[in-house]
């Protein structure tokens, strides 16, 4: 069952539930898209049961061998033929009980990590899916740990239940029956009740443990949203002089972790000391009754180290059941986690019945507001029955004070949101029957905080299309005046700009934000004070630029300098959600409204 998004980036607690997630896992596993998988499934199942059983038959025959011996001055001999055969065959079978997890491990490690690998793509791609209300909320942090935490989960979860927990419990019936046939009754009563204390034990109190646990994640993942925030806008806290005080807060982070933890490893250690008490008063309570028998005649020497050998053996999985079954609900609860990020319904999709915008005119695209509604969630001013047309091939411009609903109309004209109510249209099509592949390369955004990858000057401006040349590449960024300086770096294109482009100047991002634009050739470009970090030469270079690149485009200008816009073919003035005024330059000014006492507030300025 999906779930949409309401204000929270992913669940902090998912809900353990064994079957469920059971079911979730092996159904990643059947999808997982690896080579020969069912036959990879059914070999290491195969080798699991192999191993088990030759485990539990080894010391049968270990018994069996040191029964036939008898002391020569009995008439024995030093080592008899059946003595032989019964120890080969007891180191035979070791060795497969040994070798076969490794056998296992190469035929299955190939479904294990292609399981790993698709749980993580298919949580990365949907995550990318997500609204932009969602991204907007989010912990980047916090987000790629439990997309990186849920996808290994699955891994651990495959090899602890498949290959370890459910084979012991096969084991242990195997031992219970070699016991009660070899030996009696009582020997496999001592083994189940010491497994069965054991076991209630342990899952008590690693069910008391599970508090510990959770806090422990909890405050990892705030220690890793908190340093990926900081990193992240790092510029910001620098310039605020903020760092001491961001390290304050890490710091105070990172000690409610390490007081998480050592109440973690305080539980841990109490469990591991109960666990080696009852396994060691099981062994001595086995040890001694296999004694007395053998000191009535009624079992052999043999037999003695055949009873030990089969409760060490099952000692040696169980031994590690506490931490098994804790990381096993823990591993439940990260891919939950995972699960329940996928599990948030994406706010914009594609209907059922969407279709391609039809061939480019060369004109451009018209764009058409049709009463459209918006209510954001955390805010109160959004669009109130806003209705304008652009036409193909002509500009409009959007002016306001901050907060008015300039970027959201924006936003809503690259689908990027869904209007409330009322249509946003291209071409004369609701754009929610349009794909959105087919709408992301008919439109382009240069924004005014132009986001960067941390890649090449080349990388970052062939983003809008990756099958460009160079020459195409290199055009672009002349159009938008970023020659010169490309041609001032020792690498050339092949500068690293840095996370998020933070080697750059604020103009530098916002040219190659341009050029990237550009280089789309999109029939609609949205320039979002596309200008506004650049020096006046470079402004006025780059305005003739975007002038002759809007021939045959339809252009949507957010401005807040209204000299950007003058020649725009229409302005519309939005205040608190509402266009209060819409004309050209000379007849808003002509009104004496708000776009004319702004103009003269800003003319005066200058």
């Amino acid at each position: 069952m999906t779930r949409r998004f309401g204000g929270e980036i992913a669940p902090t607690e998912a809900k353990f539930s064994f079957w469920g997630s059971l079911g979730d896992l092996g159904a990643l596993v059947m999808r997982s898209g690896a080579p020969q998988l069912r036959l990879r499934i059914g070999v290491a199942l195969a080798l699991v049961f192999v191993g088990k059983g030759a485990g539990v038959i080894a010391p049968v025959m270990l018994g069996d061998a040191i029964n036939t011996l008898r002391p020569v001055v009995e008439g024995g001999e030093l080592i008899g033929p059946a003595f032989v055969l019964l120890a080969v065959a007891f180191a035979a079978l070791r060795t497969a009980a040994a070798c076969a997890p490794f056998a296992r491990d190469a035929i299955f490690t190939r479904v294990s990590q292609s399981t790993m690998a698709k749980a993580a793509v298919e949580t990365f791609a949907h995550a990318l899916g997500l609204s932009l209300d969602f991204h907007q909320s989010k912990q980047t942090g916090t987000l790629t740990r439990i997309i990186d935490r849920g996808s290994r989960s699955t891994d651990f979860l495959i090899r602890s239940l498949i290959f370890n927990l459910g084979p012991t419990m096969v084991e242990l019936v195997m031992a219970m029956v070699v016991m009660v046939v070899r030996l009696n009754w009582e020997f496999a009563a001592t083994a189940l009740a010491t497994m069965a204390l054991y076991v209630v034990v342990t899952f008590r109190i690693t069910n008391w443990r599970l508090s510990h646990r959770r806090e422990l994640n909890e405050t990892d993942n705030r220690v890793a949203g908190l340093s990926g925030d900081a990193l992240i806008n790092y510029e910001t806290l620098k310039t605020f002089g903020a760092e001491n005080r961001i390290v304050e807060t890490y710091e105070k982070a990172m000690g409610d972790y390490v007081n998480a933890s050592a109440r973690a490893n305080a539980s841990l250690n109490l469990l591991n000391a109960a666990q080696s008490v009852i396994l060691n008063v099981g062994l001595g309570a086995m040890t001694v009754m296999a004694g007395y028998l053998v000191a009535g005649g009624a079992l052999k020497i043999g037999d003695i180290t055949m009873a030990i050998l089969l409760l060490s053996g099952l000692y040696a999985p169980l031994g590690m059941l506490g931490f098994q079954y804790r990381e096993i609900r823990q591993a439940f609860i990260d891919m939950e986690q995972m699960i329940s990020l996928r599990d948030v319904a994406p706010e914009i999709v594609d209907a059922p019945d969407a279709v391609d915008l039809p061939p480019a005119s060369g004109q451009g695209a018209s764009i058409a507001f049709d009463r459209v509604n918006f209510q954001h969630d955390a805010r109160s001013v959004g669009l109130r029955d806003v209705s304008f047309s652009a036409p193909p091939g002509t500009t409009t411009a959007l002016v306001g004070p901050s907060g008015a609903g300039k970027t959201t109309a924006v936003r809503l004209a690259m689908r990027l949101l869904d209007p409330n109510s009322g249509r946003v249209m291209i071409d004369g099509l609701d754009m929610r029957q349009v794909k959105q592949a087919s709408l992301r390369q008919a439109v382009a955004l240069v924004p005014q905080d132009v986001a960067l990858f941390n890649e090449s000057l080349y990388a970052n401006i062939a983003f809008a299309r990756p099958g460009a040349g160079n020459d195409e590449v290199r055009a672009a960024a002349e159009a938008a005046e970023l020659g010169p300086f490309i041609d001032s770096l020792p690498n050339g294109m092949s500068t690293m700009v840095g996370e998020r482009g933070l080697k750059l100047s604020g103009g530098e991002r916002q040219r190659v934000g341009i050029a990237r634009a550009l280089l789309a050739n999109p029939r609609v470009l949205i320039l979002d004070e596309a200008t506004s970090a650049l020096d006046g030469p470079t402004e006025a270079a780059i305005q003739e630029t975007l002038r002759k690149v809007k021939a045959g485009r339809t252009t949507l200008v957010i401005a807040h300098r209204l000299s950007t816009i003058v020649d725009a073919d229409q302005i519309l003035v939005l205040r608190r959600g509402k266009i209060v005024e819409r004309g050209t330059h000379t007849e808003l000014l002509a009104k004496t409204g708000e776009y004319a006492a702004l103009w003269r507030r800003q003319t005066r300025e200058a």
